[in-house]
Formats: structure tokens, sequence, C-alpha cells
């Protein structure tokens, strides 16, 4: 096996100037043409419109979002959080958002513990009230605009108001998420998206959210901030506290105090490309950038996507990163995060040399980065769901949101129309870990740990390559590492970077997408010491690369994405069938 030694040049880490941007001298080149990249159509042409009236890449971002909250209801929306990677093109600036939901004040480590003192499983912790986090996508909007939109704030919500007033087609996608996930919905949801038999209603039925649209004219306006104080921040306390099930001690002091941070973007080197996440508490910039440099000093581009070594490979990498993530990530507000030493080259080292291109390691542990206080691990709690979108404009900024509910229809309960999310059991239920504290345990007013990944890879030239990220919980890491591979390693087009299979291994255990063309590739990996299953997974990436000073869509040919420039022009590519689809009846 041919192999390249690792990079011995140190992590780009943020710049502490303002402990919030980058920025680093760019060559500029003509880009001609704005583009939009979701889950959705009607929600990307939101994001396109925009860009035609003269907006900038953050406002389509917002219409974009307020409209996947109308017709995608079970994977996103203001009910939720967020979080934002933005290269502005005049300065070459890099930032990040942190719009990810927060704990209320009353929660403590023992906030998703039963009556009897036993702790909650997973399932029986999502439904009601107690794992609604207070919502932060609004705020994470309002702070984007202030900083980097051009349209008037309630031009956002147009889009938004006319689906949700006028009426909105049910996709094959949220008539699937109702078919699965739809049992722990509210009578509100059930009664919107149930027919006159109290069944799903079919593809194509269409639906009117007048109590949305009303509640999207009052926040466009009167602003975000009418959302966390007054009438509207008190009926979501009096939601989540009343429920039936798990009933919250969220208070109006909750939402009013709520804000969205700008953090230090993650950045680091691939090759001779410079790659920039989100950091803590999503994991996601991290843990990317931990698979991919581990794989640095292995010629993954002579091995190739149709190598069972290179996914091997992939495997390995994939599950040093996430033990050293379930360990180490969380909110920094709360834990001390050592992302340095994570990140460290000679750590990377230690972690790289542990990978075998002809054996499975036996067992994996975490490993003690510099600066790591004692940690105990905890398991992945995630679950499929979320959604992403990717935004440039005509002057080159660009912008890659990732943004979430948790679980399909969060935690079931709803308020004018929107989901709210059941974003707190994504921390880890049970506190305490062999006698330690776990570093994801719940706190009041702390975030919990995210794998979302929202991503801008730049090219050696220093030029915005490629814009990225994905949806379905935990995958979402490698689904992101994987695509980054593909386009720098294996010259694939973003479509087919983010189309190829995946194969996801978290921990021992590797899951090979199934119905792709990785499936033949299971006898060889087993080969290799693979402990391998076929299964689907819930997958769902949207990117926009730019190629030859152009901008070219990309949307996952498993979802109902797209990719719409402000020519019009449309990239869907739908040739996989999803978990989370079903054909209308």
């Amino acid at each position: 096996m041919k192999t390249l030694l690792l990079a011995a040049a140190a992590l780009a880490l943020p710049a502490t100037a303002s402990a919030r941007t980058t920025t680093r001298p760019v060559k500029k080149s003509p880009v001609t043409q704005g583009m939009v990249s979701a889950a959705d159509p009607r929600a990307a042409q939101a994001g396109v419109d925009m860009l035609r009236m003269g907006g900038t890449a953050t406002d389509a971002a917002i219409a974009t979002m307020l409209v996947l909250n109308v017709v995608e209801p079970q994977n996103s929306g203001i009910g939720g959080g967020s979080f934002w990677v933005s290269h502005a093109a005049r300065t070459a600036r890099l930032s990040t958002i942190d719009a990810r939901e927060a704990a209320p004040a009353a929660a403590d480590p023992r906030w998703f513990y039963a009556p009897d003192g036993t702790p909650l499983s997973h399932r029986d912790a999502v439904p009601g009230g107690r794992s609604v986090g207070v919502p932060g996508a609004l705020r994470g909007m309002a702070v984007a605009h202030r900083r980097s939109g051009k349209l008037a704030w309630k031009t956002l919500f147009g889009p938004a108001i006319r689906l949700a007033r006028e009426g909105f087609t049910v996709s094959e996608r949220l008539r699937g998420g109702l078919i699965r996930f739809g049992t722990h919905v509210d009578a509100a949801t059930r009664a919107r998206f149930s027919g006159a038999d109290g069944q799903p209603l079919p593809v194509g039925a269409t639906v009117r959210v007048p109590d949305q649209a009303a509640l999207f004219e009052r926040l466009a306006a009167q602003g975000a901030d009418s959302f966390y104080v007054g009438p509207q921040a008190q009926k979501i306390v009096t939601t989540v506290n009343t429920a039936a099930r798990n009933p919250s001690r969220m208070t109006t002091g909750d939402l009013a105090t709520y804000d969205a941070r700008p953090r230090p973007p993650i950045c680091g080197s691939y090759r001779a490309y410079r790659i920039c996440g989100m950091g803590p508490p999503s994991a996601g910039g991290v843990a990317v950038l931990m698979i991919l440099k581990q794989l640095e000093r292995f010629d993954m581009a002579a091995l190739g996507p149709a190598s069972a070594t290179a996914w091997h490979l992939f495997a390995e990498s994939s599950r040093l990163a996430y033990a050293d993530r379930d360990m180490y990530l969380a909110d920094p507000d709360y834990v001390q995060v050592p992302v340095k030493g994570l990140l460290s080259p000679g750590y990377l080292a230690t972690r790289s040399a542990l990978i075998a291109p002809d054996r499975t390691m036996a067992s994996v542990s975490p490993g003690t980065p510099p600066g790591a206080p004692p940690r105990v691990r905890a398991p992945v709690s995630e679950v499929p769901g979320t959604s992403d979108l990717a935004a440039v404009d005509a002057a080159g900024n660009a912008v890659q949101v990732t943004t979430t509910i948790e679980g399909y229809f969060g935690s079931g309960l709803s308020v004018d129309g929107i989901s709210l999310n059941n974003e707190l059991t994504d921390f880890d239920i049970v506190p305490v870990e062999d006698g330690r504290l776990v570093a994801n345990r719940v706190e009041g007013g702390k975030r919990p740990r995210s794998s979302m990944s929202p991503t801008i890879v730049y090219d050696p030239a220093g030029r915005v390559r490629l814009a990225v990220g994905a949806a379905g919980g935990s995958t979402i890491i490698a689904q992101v590492a994987k695509a980054i591979i593909g386009v720098i390693d294996w010259k694939l087009s973003a479509q087919d970077a983010i189309g190829l299979g995946l194969v996801y291994a978290p921990g021992q255990v590797a899951t090979v997408e199934k119905g792709t063309t990785l499936e033949p590739l299971v006898p060889r990996l087993r080969a290799l010491g693979e402990q391998v299953r076929v299964a689907p997974l819930g997958l769902k990436a949207n990117a926009i690369e730019r190629v030859n000073g152009r901008w070219v869509g990309a949307a996952d040919p498993r979802s109902e994405g797209v990719a719409i420039d402000v020519a019009g022009n449309v990239t869907r590519i739908r040739r996989q069938g999803s978990i989370f689809d079903r054909p209308a009846e």
C-alpha cells in the first residue's frame, strides 16, 4: 500500500483576535451566479427568489429555512436550533453562529430520571415537555441578518407566509415521516396532517396552516424578540410545562435570556485544502477534521471509491474520531473541551498509527489528547432527522446551515403550527459513569452536543471550493467527511460525492448502506476483519461547489432536495430510495 506521510504542519486553528472569526488572504475570481441547495424544492426556490431581489446568501438562507419550517415540519423549524458557517467574499472572513437549543435553568443532571430514581430510556425521554430545549433557530437568523443581510427582515418571511396561508402539498418524505414517527405528535399536528379517516394525508394533498402564517406575520412585523418575550414565549412555556408526558419546568426567563452565540470556527488542513466547520457544542467540525487527518497518510486517491481497503480505512478512522467525540465534546461554556489537543498533529499521528490497511482494530478506545481532563465515554443517542442547506450569491458570499428539531416531529408538541424540538435528549441521560462526570451531561442553560457539521472547504488558492452539510443524526459527521474525500481525493463532483453510499462506523460494527454500490464490498470488508451489517441509513446532504468560476449545486439523490440557481436551472437526481420515503397509497 502506497502511503503518504502525515502532514507535519500544524492545523490552522481559529484566530484569537476576535475568538469568533478567521480571515485568510484569497485570490478572487469572477463568480457569475447565485444558487441555493436545500432538502425541498419549495424552500430552495424561496432562497433563489431572495437572490433575484438582490439579497445576500444570508437572506436566501433565512427564507429557505422559514419555508422548510412550513413544508418539512418533521425535520426543522423555528421550534428548534441551527449552526451557521459563513464566508464573506469581500473580506474572506469566516464566521459561525451557535443557535443550538439550551436547557432550562431548572434542568439538572437527573433531568431525565423517573420518580423512582431510575434513568429514562431515550425512547421514553423524547415525548413531551422535558426534552424541549429553548429554541435557538430564530435568534440565529436574526444575528445572521444583522451581520450580513440586505433585504428587509419582513421580506424574508413572504414565501413561508404564502405557503402556510394558501397551502402546500404533502411530500413523500413528510408522509413517510407521519407513517413511521407520527404516533407521538399532539392533537393539533395529527389533525393538520390527517384525513377524515384519521390516517396520514396522501402525497399531494394540500395543507394550510393559518396559525403558522399568523405567527410568521407577527414575527415579520415585530422581529425575533417577539418570539422570546411576551405572549408567544408564555405560550411555549405553558405548552411544555403542562405536557401530558414528561412536563418541563421551563420559564419565560429561559426564553428571554437565550442568545445565539458567535463561536470560534474550527479550521484545519487536508492535503492542500483548508477545511472549516463548526466548533463545540457541535462535535462536527472537530470530528470531520479528525477523520480526514487520520487518513491523510494513506493514498486515498489511488485506492478510489470502489476499494474495500479505502472504506475499511474510512471506517477505522471514523471509529477513532467517534470515540473521542463521545468522550470529550460538549458545551465549552460548561466543560473543558480539549479542541487544540484533539487536533494537534502529534496526537492525530498517534491515532492514525492505530489504523492498518490489512486488518481491523480489535477494540477502539478514546485517546488522551494534550490538555484532556478525566472523562468517561457515553453512548451516542442521536436519531436521524434535521435539514441542511447551502446558499451562495453573485458576490461570492457562501453560507452553510444545518438546522434541526432533532427527531421526527421533535418532542411531538407544537405551538402555532411549529414543531417543538426534543433536542435535550442529545444530552447523555446518565451523568456519571465509573465514578466520573460525563462531559455531555444535562445542566441548566447548557447546550447539548451535536453532530451537525456545516462545512466550507477552501482550495489551495484560498477560494471557496465547496459548501457541504448533511442531516441524519450522528451519521452527519461521516457523510460530510465522505463527501470531502470524494471531491478532493476521488475528483468527483459534489453531486456524485454526496450520492456515494456510506460505511458508517461509530463503533465496532460498521453499517454498509443498503442499496448502494458498496454492498458488493461486504465480503472483502469482512476479510479485513470488519464486523459488517447491511442496512438502510437515513441520509440527506446538500452542497454547492465552485467549478471554473461558477457555482454548481448538488442535492442528495436519496432526498427530495434540489439545487436551483438564479437562472432557474435545477439540479436534482433522485435515483435512490430512503429509509424515510414511502410511496403514495
